[in-house]
Parts: structure tokens; C-alpha cells; sequence
């Protein structure tokens, strides 16, 4: 299990962490089991160096090496890039395939869509209830939510314009352009029009529905059972 803050001793250097948990699953020799470790997880250079002096990535790094080690079956992995920077975060997740596809199982707990993305097979839950499951295109489908782009200038007056009408469930800026999000095609693009004859140069065309569409609809729809 790996969690998402760091938890492991800052004072010591990656090696003498990783010489800990060994010898906490008893694992002999213990320099093999470190040595091979370190090299699996390109940490070998970096072996003599203090854990309290590493950036966030290669913190995550150390974590994973630490829960590896030992040749477990199943992995679980909390927010595991959390604060991680875009170069380490895809490093990171090119590690994690590369465990996938040597057979360990991997399982992520997270809210950040794009590591969701990166998954295999994804599950949402909300406050206990699993509210959909499948491959991320699946899920997407499955939502049966329809999503237009709008350009055009005064978008913010268009938002405004937008909210509350029936058939528009999602209002958000993307950029210098407007994603609109409806489960009600009919309504949604009745809506559209009504902003479009209110909005003479603004345009609509089709867009593509996310991932994060989805979360926020289900999201939107459930209901907090601990208040």
C-alpha cells in the first residue's frame, strides 16, 4: 500500500530506507533485494542521497520501490502523484504499466481524471455506492451525456445566459472556448439555439465528452448519505 503523503524517514538515505523495509518482510539477502531494487527503479545513483532532500517525484519512487520490494501480487496506490510535477507524474506512470504488464495488480484511488485515464478498467463511487464500472470508454458512453463547444466572443454572457436552461447540466470555460454538458440532447441543443438567435457570433459545433464530464454529472447527482 502506498500512500499519498510520504511516509517514509527523511533523515535516511533512499538506501538505508529500503534496507529497513526489508528486513521488515525479512527478505534475504537484504543488499540483493536493495541492489536489485534500486536499479529497477533507476534509484542506483541516487542510493547514498538523504529521503528529506528528494522532490516530490522521486519521493513517489522511493515509495513505490518500497512497496515492490517484496514481489507483491496487488498493489494499492492512494492519489500516488498528488503534487507530482508533469515530467515525473508520466515517469511514474510509465513505471506502473510497465509492474501491470510483468502481472501485479494494480489499484488506484484517486479524483485526479487524468490518472483515472491512465487505468485499465475504472469504477466511480460516491459516499459508498459503486455508480458505474468498465473501461474508460465505457463509462463515457455508457453516460449517455451529449457535450457542444461554443466560440465566439462575451462568453462569459453566454455562460450566464446558459445556466439554469433546461437540458443544460454543465457550464465551463475551456480556454477562450465554452463546454456545455446536457443528458437531455433534445433540451440541450433547443437551449443552444435559443443562445445562438440571442448571440448572433457565437457558434456551436460538437465536442467530445470527458471524463471529468462524467465525474462531475455523477457527482452532481449524488447525495452526501453521512450529513
Amino acid at each position: 500500500y502506498m500512500t499519498q503523503k510520504f511516509s517514509f524517514y527523511e533523515d535516511l538515505t533512499i538506501g538505508e530506507n529500503l534496507e529497513f523495509v526489508a528486513r521488515l518482510y525479512r527478505l534475504k539477502p537484504v543488499e540483493q533485494y536493495v541492489a536489485r531494487t534500486l536499479e529497477e527503479l533507476g534509484l542506483a545513483s541516487r542510493r547514498n542521497q538523504l529521503a528529506g532532500t528528494l522532490s516530490g517525484g522521486w519521493k513517489q519512487r522511493l515509495a513505490l520501490a518500497a512497496c515492490i520490494m517484496h514481489k507483491p501480487k496487488l498493489l494499492l496506490l492512494d492519489e500516488p502523484t498528488a503534487g507530482v510535477d508533469p515530467k515525473a507524474r508520466r515517469e511514474f506512470w510509465d513505471e506502473i504499466h510497465r509492474l501491470a504488464g510483468g502481472g501485479l495488480t494494480v489499484l488506484v484511488s484517486t479524483h485526479y481524471m487524468d490518472e483515472a485515464e491512465r487505468c485499465h478498467r475504472i469504477s466511480y463511487i460516491s459516499y459508498g455506492k459503486m455508480l458505474a464500472t468498465g473501461t474508460v470508454d465505457e463509462v463515457v458512453r455508457n453516460a449517455g451525456l451529449t457535450t457542444f463547444v461554443l466560440h465566439g466572443p462575451r462568453l462569459d454572457q453566454v455562460a450566464a445566459a446558459l445556466q439554469g436552461r433546461p437540458g443544460v447540466d454543465q457550464v465551463a470555460p475551456f480556454g477562450a472556448t465554452l463546454h456545455v454538458v446536457g443528458s437531455d440532447k433534445a433540451a440541450l441543443e433547443k437551449a443552444l439555439a435559443d443562445v445562438e438567435n440571442e448571440h448572433k457570433d457565437v457558434t456551436v459545433t460538437p465536442g467530445e465528452t470527458s471524463l471529468e464530464d462524467v465525474f462531475i454529472q455523477f457527482m452532481s447527482g449524488s447525495k452526501d448519505n453521512m450529513a
